[in-house]
């Protein structure tokens, strides 16, 4: 049990790569808020047991944020880990990208992961938790990738905010870390990676030569959460069968 008497929170976590860390915590020991945009879980989402919960919060809005975050400390006492998971994708490219599409992806995917950080780290600190801050990123923050200028730029911004939030909250003893995947198989990507040449482009430009599973992440998650990597801070934990290190 890697995260016995630990309390998390899981943004994004009704589907996919969310909805797989929040349970593979749950079998690590971690009593787990399972939180996303829709106003009921998912039928497949268990949140009855005493160790879990569920609770509706759109991150763009900093004060569901910080409700989001009030409810988890009222109901468990405390707050010791953050995965500021909740995203969206975008297909529109710098010529064509609307005002619209911009305000909602970096509102979602940046703003909401300065939120996100923000109220986790005035719970710790409140509370006198050594925590865990632990953010998605992606390989599109690190490298371009064409039709995606509003993801790119949230996920690259999502980086410096972890650098950046590593250091504020170094003295606190709060850990800040990211993790930036490559193309996983979800509901988000599931219909690109229908399309064979797309997945043929994918696993082409792969080393691994596969698309990832939601299980890889949800691993680097665990321990990211764990005491672990208590000594990890600040740090981008790429998770793409080696597409970055080209």
């Amino acid at each position: 049990m890697r995260l016995k008497n630990k309390v998390a929170i899981v943004t994004g976590s009704n589907s996919g790569i969310g909805k797989r860390i929040a349970e593979q915590f749950l079998e690590e020991g971690a009593s787990v808020v399972f939180s996303d945009i829709a106003d009921e879980p998912s039928d497949d989402i268990g949140v009855s047991d005493d160790n879990t919960m569920y609770v509706t919060c759109d991150v763009s809005d900093s004060q569901a944020v910080h409700e989001l975050v009030g409810q988890t400390v009222d109901a468990f006492g405390q707050l010791d880990v953050m995965v500021n998971n909740a995203g969206v994708g975008d297909a529109q490219g710098i010529m064509d990208v609307t005002n619209d599409n911009w305000e909602k992806v970096i509102g979602v995917n940046l703003s909401g992961t300065m939120f996100g950080i923000r109220e986790a780290a005035k719970a710790m600190k409140d509370h006198g938790i050594s925590g865990s801050i632990i953010n998605m990123s992606s390989i599109l923050g690190k490298v371009g990738f064409a039709g995606a200028v509003s993801y790119c730029a949230s996920k690259g911004g999502v980086v410096q905010l972890t650098h950046a939030g590593a250091l504020d909250l170094a003295d606190d003893s709060i850990r800040v870390n990211a993790i930036a995947p490559g193309f996983i198989k979800t509901s988000m990507t599931g219909e690109m990676l229908e399309d064979d040449s797309f997945r043929d482009f994918i696993e082409s430009s792969t080393p691994l030569g596969h698309v990832g599973e939601v299980d890889d992440i949800a691993h680097a998650a665990v321990y990211l959460a764990s005491d672990e990597s208590k000594y990890v801070s600040g740090e981008v934990l790429y998770v793409d069968g080696g597409w970055t290190a080209k």
